[in-house]
């Protein structure tokens, strides 16, 4: 078998499943500190543990989107090489890996809805290298391909939406990160007629969400991480979304990173396809808080069940797992429902 053909199989069937068990157990650790008003901790505790786990997972994975430079973060940092060392000489997949350990440090920390932990892999060149800099993005559903422009005024831009979801504008819900750089795209979006769910935290959530049919919210507009963008994207592509992305609010320090990247046009507006352009995707999340998508992670004497979604890109199964966690003198059993 091919190593490209090998990479396919490991992406679509095991690693999946070893993906979700990494971002299950950040999400027990990190909700282990919820409420405690401790953000750095609980970040840290997702990270540790994420970082634990994925060394037990048989491939030769790569941070291209982690915490930061390895001078600015101890572990999962831009670079750094994760997964179990083979033994036998077996040939693991090659995949990029970006996380984000703990999505809504601030939600987890106040026990606010949203936060999650969250992680794409794609085979090696399948997610942009983006860095620590900002994003200007627009996500949507299906339903609405192609529709929207990061140019377009926002009203049209609205008005296309309603348009491809059959509905008016005054039923869309729009979700915005509630930030003062904001301030004008919200008086625009309330100007059209189109409703507002103001968020404090989590956009990658939230981004998720607009492009699920059931959840009430209809497209997420705004500025928010670069990071976290790509790793949205990898999961817009998965759900045939549609996403359009642009760099901004960039030092001169990291506009000349980019060029090393392999970012040749810092003004090119980015689809979903151009920022996560792997063949081979696989998106996890669990739940740490509740949110629009996912519950939170819930103890329970002798035991914790987690909610969690995993989604295969090039097979184009969404997968919402419903996990019990048990605790035995064996060591801990899981009990998964799909």
């Amino acid at each position: 078998m091919k190593i490209e053909d090998n990479v396919q199989t490991n992406l679509e069937s095991d690693l999946a499943l070893e993906l979700l068990r990494v971002v299950e157990a950040a999400a027990i650790a990190s909700a282990r500190t919820m409420g405690y008003g401790d953000r750095k901790t609980a970040d840290h505790v997702a990270t540790e543990t994420m970082r634990h786990v994925m060394d037990s997972v048989p491939m030769q994975g790569v941070i291209v989107i982690g915490e930061g430079e390895r001078d600015e973060a101890p572990m999962l940092y831009i670079g750094e090489k994760v997964g179990r060392k083979s033994t036998d000489g077996t040939t693991f997949p090659e995949v990029d890996i970006a996380v984000d350990p703990l999505e809504g440090t601030n939600l987890c920390a106040t026990g606010a809805p949203g936060a999650i932990t969250v992680l794409a892999a794609s085979e090696h060149g399948g997610l942009l290298h983006a860095p620590d800099c900002y994003m200007e993005k627009i996500v949507v559903g299906p339903a609405c391909k192609g529709v929207v422009d990061l140019d377009a005024p926002v009203a049209v831009n609205l008005a296309n939406i309603a348009k491809a979801m059959d509905r008016d504008v005054e039923d869309l819900v729009i979700i915005v990160l509630d930030r003062p750089r904001h301030e004008k795209l919200i008086d625009e979006i309330r100007s059209a007629g189109a409703r507002i769910k103001l968020i404090g935290d989590g956009d990658l959530a939230t981004g998720i969400a607009a492009a699920v049919t059931g959840t009430g919210i209809h497209a997420v507009m705004g500025t928010g991480g670069a990071p976290e963008g790509v790793i949205t994207a990898a999961a817009i592509r998965c759900v045939n979304g549609y996403m359009v992305g642009r760099l901004t609010g960039y030092t001169p320090e990291q506009k000349e990173r980019m060029y090393k990247m392999g970012i040749k046009d810092v003004n090119k507006i980015y689809t979903a396809d151009e920022l996560a352009p792997g063949k081979n995707i696989i998106f996890a999340a669990t739940g740490v808080t509740d949110g629009a998508m996912l519950r939170g992670v819930r103890f329970f004497g002798g035991g914790v069940r987690t909610s969690s979604l995993v989604m295969k890109m090039a097979s184009g199964k969404v997968r919402f797992i419903d996990t019990i966690h048990l605790e035995e003198q064996t060591g801990d059993m899981a009990i998964r429902f799909q």
